[in-house]
């Protein structure tokens, strides 16, 4: 568990949970999933002593499920928001999710298991996996940004760079780095998938990888239903916004304006990531049909040239079929040159016959 203690440019890092709230700024309070489950008595009281209102059970719940998709709630004093994060997990580290997930290996590094949020007014509750990296990096963030700012007081950038202004402003920080860490990975996915659409269209090479091609357009396709439930937590999280009770000109009009700007490149972030995954799909759909019309019109191609040449031998078993027969009394059967005048005009069709379907294109270098 790790607990920070926000206010204005000042971050600072606590061995324990807070006792009250900072005369300016916020708490953020951030644990495990496993250290939540034990620890949830002692982190109610801390929330009810902090902000008057612990965790309906409901969202405890929720928060405790590892395999929750990503959705958005409310209660009078707080917000929810579960967020499944598309991050990449190191080879070393077993994965949260069950099984085993084939197809390409950059597939299988995708970690995609949720994070919770409890956002109150002055106190953020984030719920994450066992050795969250996102967790890490952020918080290592969070006091870069804040020893920068010790150093430049002076600068009026400091939210920019990466302190929060407030819990809501946090979440969405964190949420825009979760996303963010997906978008690092399409150089190598598509990579791997323009690989094996190359040897799909390949006709030197035999494909045989169908079964982890076919998982792989599975992964993509479940990867697609997780951004979608992301994008809907987001666009409920934007509309509620709107009730948020806050008066015009006042300094809390313009923090709600930036969390709505927040909010929306948020929703960008998830826009791209799901018309990548689609165009990925849709690509891998595509050198599917292209590998199969290939095959086809290869296969046309030497059933073709088989036609062709069975044309032109026709003929010439014709002509050997009549002189084979046993009359007596036949054409050129007793003549010395008989024999050449056959073959000449048999070699003179099947000239003509070959010269024919060469014009037409019925023999042809096929083209690999």
């Amino acid at each position: 568990m790790r607990v920070f203690t926000v206010q204005g440019p000042q971050v600072q890092e606590g061995l324990a949970l807070p006792d009250q709230l900072p005369a300016q700024g916020y708490i953020w309070i951030a644990c495990s999933r496993r250290v939540f489950e034990t620890e949830l008595a002692t982190l109610q009281a801390t929330l009810e002593r902090l902000t008057g209102q612990g965790l309906v059970d409901l969202h405890v719940s929720d928060l405790l499920n590892p395999q929750l998709p990503s959705h958005f709630d409310y209660s009078s004093h707080y917000d929810l928001m579960v967020f499944r994060r598309l991050a990449q997990r190191d080879t070393a580290q077993p994965a949260t999710t069950p099984g085993k997930r084939p197809g390409p290996p950059v597939l299988q590094r995708i970690d995609t298991s949720p994070v919770g949020f409890a956002v109150f007014d002055r106190v953020l509750l984030s719920i994450h996996p066992a050795d969250c990296a996102i967790r890490e990096a952020y918080a290592a963030r969070l006091l870069a940004a804040a020893s920068h700012a010790h150093h430049e007081p002076d600068t009026r950038s400091a939210g920019a760079r990466g302190i929060p202004r407030s819990p809501a402003d946090m979440m969405l920080r964190i949420i825009s780095q979760m996303v963010d860490g997906y978008l690092d990975l399409r150089r190598e996915l598509s990579r791997q998938l323009d690989h094996w659409q190359t040897e799909l269209l390949s006709p030197r090479t035999r494909f045989s990888r169908w079964d982890a091609l076919l998982h792989a357009r599975a992964a993509l396709h479940q990867l697609e239903t997780q951004c979608d439930d992301q994008r809907t937590a987001m666009q409920g999280w934007t509309e509620s916004l709107n009730s948020w009770p806050v008066a015009e000109g006042s300094p809390g009009a313009r923090d709600l304006e930036l969390l709505k700007i927040r909010s929306r490149d948020t929703l960008e972030h998830i826009d791209r990531v799901v018309q990548h995954v689609r165009r990925l799909e849709h690509n891998t759909e595509t050198a599917v049909q292209m590998h199969f019309n290939v095959q086809s019109n290869r296969t046309n191609d030497i059933m073709r040239m088989l036609t062709a040449l069975t044309a032109i031998f026709l003929p010439l078993n014709l002509i050997a079929g009549i002189f084979g027969m046993n009359f007596e009394f036949m054409p050129w059967l007793h003549q010395a040159t008989g024999f050449w005048w056959t073959l000449g005009s048999m070699g003179l069709i099947a000239l003509v016959l070959g010269l024919l379907f060469w014009r037409k294109r019925y023999l042809a270098r096929v083209e690999s």
